[in-house]
């Protein structure tokens, strides 16, 4: 029993960065109930983009992490390892989430308050969001 206690935990692997990643994603589509097949394209470029991987390895990542945020009543276990990255890429985060929140020209306030919880979850300042999202928002006009 003190085996267990005392034991090592693993440190997680690339791929499972990327599914945590990848349902943070898919979470932020679904979350005004219309995940649509762009949104789908979005996320899976978006993991092409940040991980080198490809399209066959995206689609599978997608597929489990579509398991993952089904089953999963939590964001904190999406961005616990995505918080312990370097603040460049924590942003390239918020961006992919707000572009993929925008994806429908409507930010509702349920996607909204999505953004400010995982800015807080990755130590992002609401700043630095806010200018994300008028990056965002002037590339939809």
């Amino acid at each position: 029993m003190l085996k267990k206690f005392f034991k090592k935990k693993e440190s997680p692997s690339p791929n499972n960065k990327n599914i945590l990643i990848a349902a943070l994603l898919v979470h932020a589509a679904k979350i005004d109930n219309k995940y649509t097949d762009s949104e789908k394209i979005m996320i899976k470029r978006a993991l092409i983009e940040l991980n080198s991987m490809s399209e066959n390895e995206a689609d599978e990542t997608i597929k489990i992490a579509e398991q993952k945020e089904k089953d999963s009543n939590q964001i904190i276990e999406f961005t616990k390892e995505i918080k312990k990255s370097p603040l460049e890429f924590r942003i390239k985060i918020i961006e992919l989430l707000w572009k993929i929140i925008y994806s429908d020209s409507v930010a509702d306030e349920y996607e909204t308050t999505l953004i400010r919880r995982v800015c807080g979850l990755l130590y992002i300042s609401a700043k630095d969001s806010g200018e994300i999202k008028l990056k965002i928002e002037g590339l939809k006009k």
